[in-house]
């Protein structure tokens, strides 16, 4: 009895042990108003998207009021995505990255796609990375069709 205890036991340990080992630790979620105790750490922000600025040379997603009020920006640079960010105002998002401080204020820059969680209802908006690859062309052109053949003589006498 006192070894199929111990067997019992030595099992137990032995799948929570493994268990451990293949899940890979999680990023914590954070509101993006705590984003200010975290810089330089990987999180997962959470917040409401309340205003989309769009500027040449970058997009800005301001979280839960609009700047400069905003306690937290996703930061996006121009040819990364192919996107209407717009249709993201209003909605409830979660950015994962490291927090970065710019200016004394917290951002995550976006770099790619699998980052950004929209939450609740799914909205028309598709996030494409321009460097996605390019289908290869085929090695070989394309056939060129076969010009259809002329029907063989018939018994017939040509009428002009």
């Amino acid at each position: 009895m006192r070894n199929c205890v111990l067997i019992v036991a030595v099992m137990f340990l032995a799948l929570k042990l493994s268990a451990a080992d293949t899940n890979a630790p999680a990023s914590a979620k954070i509101a993006a108003l705590a984003a200010t105790n975290y810089y330089d750490q990987v999180m997962v922000v959470t917040g409401q998207v309340a205003q989309v600025s769009v500027r040449p040379g970058v997009t800005f997603l301001n979280l839960d009021r609009p700047y400069p009020e905003s306690p937290f920006t996703v930061v996006i640079f121009p040819g990364r995505f192919v996107a209407d960010l717009t249709a993201l105002k209003g909605r409830s998002i979660e950015i994962k990255g490291p927090i970065q401080k710019y200016h004394d204020r917290p951002e995550i820059v976006m770099e790619n796609t699998n980052q950004l969680t929209v939450l609740g209802a799914p909205i028309p908006i598709s996030m494409v990375p321009t460097n996605a690859p390019v289908a290869p062309r085929p090695a070989t052109p394309p056939a060129v069709p076969t010009p259809v053949a002329k029907p063989a003589s018939t018994n017939f006498p040509e009428i002009m």
